[in-house]
């Protein structure tokens, strides 16, 4: 496929050079260097939350019934305004 890249001239110039040192084309070297990064970024598995579930009844009967926001205001009784 074709595409068409922007590169800053100092590293065009740094990558022209190694690709005659190595006796290789300039579209090699972007290739090799495109297939470590997707490699490297394969190795990395997405983060995932651990599971903490605890062993227990839920919640406590006094409050199995009401909503979040009555049990968030419960909480903070007595605390601020």
């Amino acid at each position: 496929m074709k595409t068409t890249l922007e590169i800053s001239d100092p590293l065009l110039r740094e990558a022209r050079k190694i690709a005659i040192r190595e006796n290789t084309t300039l579209r090699a070297l972007v290739e090799q260097g495109l297939r470590q990064v997707v490699a490297e970024k394969k190795k990395h598995k997405p983060f995932r939350l651990r599971k903490a579930s605890f062993k227990g009844d839920g919640l406590h009967p006094d409050v199995a019934n009401l909503s979040w926001q009555e049990i968030l205001d419960l909480s903070y009784e007595g605390r601020g305004t």
